[in-house]
């Protein structure tokens, strides 16, 4: 039952419905009773998953509080008997406990996310390297893991460090975990930003309603019309790669780069809408990403609760952590302090980037895209003062033109590393880039080859009109949310922009043979 189905859409108007009919201190429990609803239609066997991470977690971090409360009461009882290294020895003590408990649940919800992602691929590279035969597994991955563990995993953390209270309400945690239009595609939500609109209870509010159907609508058009489109044409070149070489392949990246973003995008958007039409606040997860000048900047504008997910639970606290800190000032004494202050930290986002890359998916192109976009990132930080030197001697800098370049250049690069993830075979895809400048043929741009991907020239006049849509609803997102400058507007011209919108995925959304209308790219994380 995901976002595009039929299906899906009764089950919202259903929700939407009951939400506002039934007496409001029930209205997370009916959000409860529907999340899991639709987890089971995934596959009733994977609630067995999300019901040992929601109970692990939530007992545990019960355990945690109760811990620090001792502990504080304690203190507070005692502040005037205990010495200094009595007290110090008195918080190492509990902290010890928190953090076996913390430990313990992490391990578990982090091992049950490895052993079902990545056990066959460790066991396709032992076969490769050892020469064996041991089978495969294939173990079927539950629908949002990937996302739920971690959003799990992170107020886990939080209660551990004594940020977050842990929730009493075993039901309330169950429905942070599982919130529904979440589940497919994040964003990672944090709890203390979720919780209060999560759990508060809500009046219907028709503004509030009609931004989030809005929302939801721009989801589906940039989904439907614009990145199930593109599908067409970038499995077909991607599909058969000793054909499509040389120029195919920068259309390859270029289009990949738009389709994915409009899938992803379009999904959020959908989320972001659910929730806004229940009184729900979620987290944006891009603001955008392809108006970035560095790559840097594209990264805190790219799938932002992902990446601050990896920057506040492993690129931090590994930073700062006794081993590496230690690791710092050996550094430093034997390497000098340019070069051993720097280390740490190239370690540090390494490691992150590792993980992000292997978070993607199991398999060597997905780490290979990682590390380059950690190559590229440190390799930027390392020509920082050239890039200072040269804006300080010239005024180029300063120009709008380089603007466009920083950002176009941007572009490309960032698309030029995604192309990992189309063909998914890293040796392939180095060879498929190099036929670019070995073997480009130009003239299939000009002698009709583009026409034979089962779309035609109305399609791709469909696409330019809604990648140009796209790019104008960024440009004024600039000047604020668009939804409220549109608000701003006469009734009639609002009804009509909206209208259109509809008319659109009606008409235009691409549906039936040779498209995925119904699968989102990042369900499979």
């Amino acid at each position: 039952m995901l976002f595009t189905s039929s299906r899906f859409i009764g089950f919202l108007l259903l929700m939407f419905v009951l939400y506002y009919v039934i007496p409001k201190k029930y209205q997370w429990m009916l959000l409860l009773a529907g999340s899991y609803v639709f987890y089971a239609c995934a596959g009733i066997h994977f609630l067995a998953y999300i019901l040992i991470t929601t109970i692990s977690t939530w007992f545990a971090a019960m355990k945690i509080g109760k811990i620090f409360d001792v502990q504080h009461r304690y203190m507070s009882e005692h502040k005037t008997e205990l010495s200094r290294e009595e007290k110090k020895q008195y918080k190492a003590t509990m902290k010890k406990k928190a953090k076996a408990w913390m430990l313990v649940v992490l391990l578990l919800n982090l091992g049950i996310l490895a052993v079902i992602k990545y056990t066959d691929f460790f066991i396709s590279n032992v076969n490769q390297i050892i020469g064996t035969d041991i089978e495969f597994f294939r173990f079927a991955l539950p629908m949002g893991i990937s996302f739920y563990i971690f959003q799990s995993m992170g107020y886990l953390i939080d209660v551990y460090r004594d940020k977050q209270q842990a929730q009493q309400n075993l039901g309330k945690f169950a429905l942070f975990v599982s919130f529904f239009p979440q589940l497919v595609q994040g964003p990672i939500s944090r709890y203390d930003d979720l919780a209060p609109s999560l759990f508060g209870r809500h009046d219907f509010d028709g503004q509030q309603v009609s931004f989030g159907i809005q929302r939801i609508l721009w989801g589906f058009f940039k989904k439907l019309v614009i990145a199930d489109r593109l599908v067409a044409v970038v499995t077909v070149m991607i599909g058969s790669p000793e054909e499509y070489r040389g120029v195919y392949v920068l259309l390859t990246m270029f289009l990949y780069a738009i389709e994915l973003y409009a899938d992803f995008t379009g999904g959020i958007d959908i989320t972001i809408g659910i929730a806004q039409v229940l009184g729900i606040k979620l987290a944006e997860n891009f603001d955008r990403p392809f108006f970035s000048k560095n790559t840097a900047e594209y990264w805190r504008r790219w799938h932002i609760t992902m990446g601050t997910w990896f920057r506040d639970y492993i690129f931090y606290p590994m930073s700062v952590s006794q081993p590496m800190l230690k690791f710092g000032k050996k550094s430093k004494a034997l390497l000098g302090n340019h070069v051993g202050k720097r280390l740490p930290v190239y370690i540090t986002t390494s490691v992150t980037w590792f993980a992000t890359g292997i978070w993607h998916g199991a398999s060597w192109n997905f780490i290979v895209w990682g590390m380059l976009n950690c190559f590229v990132l440190i390799v930027s930080q390392e020509l920082e003062p050239a890039y200072a030197w040269f804006h300080k001697k010239t005024s180029i800098g300063q120009t709008k033109g380089y603007g466009l370049f920083q950002i176009a250049r941007t572009f490309v690069l960032m698309s030029s590393i995604r192309v990992l993830d189309c063909y998914r075979d890293v040796p392939l895809t180095f060879r498929q880039v190099g036929s670019i400048f070995t073997t480009p043929n130009w003239k299939v741009l000009v002698d009709g080859s583009m026409l034979k991907f089962s779309i035609t020239i109305a399609d791709y006049l469909i696409l330019f009109i809604g990648v140009g849509l796209m790019i104008m609803v960024s440009v004024l997102q600039g000047k604020g949310s668009v939804r409220q400058q549109i608000a701003q507007k006469a009734y009639p011209l609002r009804f009509l922009i909206f209208g259109l919108l509809f008319i659109s995925i009606l008409i235009f959304g691409a549906y039936g043979i040779g498209y995925d209308s119904n699968q989102f790219i990042y369900n499979q994380f």
